[in-house]
C-alpha cells in the first residue's frame, strides 16, 4: 500500500501496513513552508544516528517498536504510542522491530 502525497482536505490512510511493511519505504506525505509529515520506515536493527531538527517534532508509532535515544535517556515507542520533542532536541531512532511511524515536523519561521 503506497502512501500518496496528501491533497488539501483529503484523508490519507495511515493504518498499519502489516505484511506490506517488509517492502515499504519511507514516504513524504506532505511538505509545506511550515509543516512536514512523513511515514518513516525503520527496519529492525537499523539506526538513524543522533541528530536534531530546528522545529518541534512528533513521532507516532503506527506499528512495530523503536528505541528513541534522547540527550540523557531513551524511550521505547510501541504501536499506538506518541511523543513530542521540542525543536533542537537531539535524538536518534533505532528499530527494535520493523516499524512504521508518522513523523511530523513544525518548522520555525
Amino acid at each position: 500500500m503506497a502512501v500518496h502525497h496528501a491533497k488539501r482536505e483529503r484523508s490519507v490512510d495511515l493504518r498499519p501496513l502489516g505484511e506490506e511493511l517488509r517492502d515499504a519505504r519511507t514516504t513524504a506525505i506532505v511538505k509545506s513552508e511550515s509543516f512536514e509529515a512523513v511515514r518513516l520506515i525503520v527496519r529492525a536493527g537499523a539506526e538513524i544516528p543522533a541528530h536534531q531538527v530546528s522545529g518541534a517534532i512528533t513521532l507516532h508509532c503506527l506499528e512495530g517498536r523503536v528505541l528513541l535515544g534522547l540527550a540523557e535517556s531513551a524511550l521505547e515507542l510501541c504501536a499506538s504510542q506518541w511523543v513530542y520533542l521540542d525543536g533542537g532536541a537531539g535524538h536518534s531512532v533505532k528499530g527494535i522491530e520493523d516499524s512504521s511511524l508518522l513523523l511530523t515536523i513544525l518548522f520555525d519561521r
